[in-house]
């Protein structure tokens, strides 16, 4: 899937929920959209009081819609402003920059899926289920929130039927007994989970023993066993800038990239988006992002430079 930097326009924003609003994009010209897969991400890029932001939203429309991309913005009371600043500044009309889409949560053929949402993170699984929904597969969603009010897409899911999705209210019901559920689940199960972390650090622990290729996940920050601030100096060669360079214990490898003019894409800069991703050519990388999945880290292939550092001396990375 390539990807794509595009100046769009706001054609409708409707408000799912007291605090989650859908903003539908288009060309300008009303031309088609990118095509891109269930799973797939977009960058919101917008300044804020004189401050740049870029922020990650899960498309959840239609797949087969062409003409629009839709994202659902939760707002983030906690949050760093972004979220905020799209509730109350943005407006339809108003244009927007979009890159992508990227996909580092993509859906997989499988006999029988079990998809675990809680809040917001029911947004990547939308299109995950209408694909499903299509083929002969069996699966079944479990959808958490504080309350109905506050589940965006409620109504959406409730029309697939009670014996596919199962929408749980945390307020009256308590937290969803995720242990309970995961040893339910056949050895044909494949588990796609979107939610805040604490939901998938539990499922993390109930799914210790699956094989990796069983249980994908997409988060909304770094996993908190990721966070490591120690490091030490290493060199990185970028072969096809022809530069080697010296990457300080205090300092990312896209940081001396970008102090040296090499061009690395980025965005969010804490190991989630995926648009750091680079070709390692020589070398183990010291995987610190919460995008690859175990196979993928153990391979060695790539690494998000703007958080992984190197367990070796050098690195070749195809930059």
């Amino acid at each position: 899937m390539s990807e794509h930097d595009l100046e769009l326009v706001i054609t409708r924003m409707d408000v799912l929920t007291p605090g989650v609003v859908q903003l539908t994009f288009a060309q300008h010209d009303g031309s088609e959209m990118p095509p891109w897969e269930p799973g797939a991400h977009v960058d919101l890029r917008f300044a804020s009081h004189g401050v740049d932001f870029v922020r990650q939203y899960s498309l959840c429309g239609p797949v087969s819609d062409r003409c629009h991309w839709k994202v659902a913005v939760l707002h983030a009371l906690d949050g760093r402003g972004g979220s905020a600043h799209i509730h109350a500044a943005f407006a339809e009309g108003d244009t927007v920059r979009v890159t992508g889409p990227r996909n580092h949560f993509p859906l997989q053929p499988a006999n029988r899926y079990l998809f675990i949402a809680g809040g917001i993170g029911i947004t990547p699984i939308v299109p995950m289920l209408a694909q499903v929904a299509a083929t002969d597969a069996d699966w079944r969603l479990i959808y958490c929130g504080r309350s109905m009010q506050s589940m965006a897409f409620a109504d959406d899911m409730r029309a697939y039927g009670e014996k596919k999705v199962t929408l749980h209210e945390s307020d009256t019901a308590g937290l969803l007994n995720l242990e309970a559920v995961i040893d339910a689940a056949d050895p044909e199960t494949v588990v796609y989970c979107c939610g805040p972390e604490s939901m998938l650090r539990a499922l993390d622990a109930c799914c210790v023993e699956w094989d990796s290729d069983r249980v994908h996940v997409e988060r909304f920050a770094r996993r908190e066993d990721d966070v490591d601030h120690t490091g030490t100096a290493f060199d990185v060669e970028f072969a096809r800038s022809g530069v080697v360079a010296r990457v300080p214990a205090d300092c990312s490898i896209l940081e001396v990239a970008e102090a040296l003019g090499v061009d690395i894409d980025s965005s969010c800069q804490e190991g989630t988006c995926g648009s750091c991703e680079t070709k390692v050519l020589c070398g183990t990388p010291d995987h610190r992002d919460s995008v690859l999945s175990a196979k993928e880290r153990a391979a060695g292939k790539t690494m998000m430079v703007c958080v992984s550092r190197s367990c070796t001396a050098k690195l070749v990375l195809d930059a």
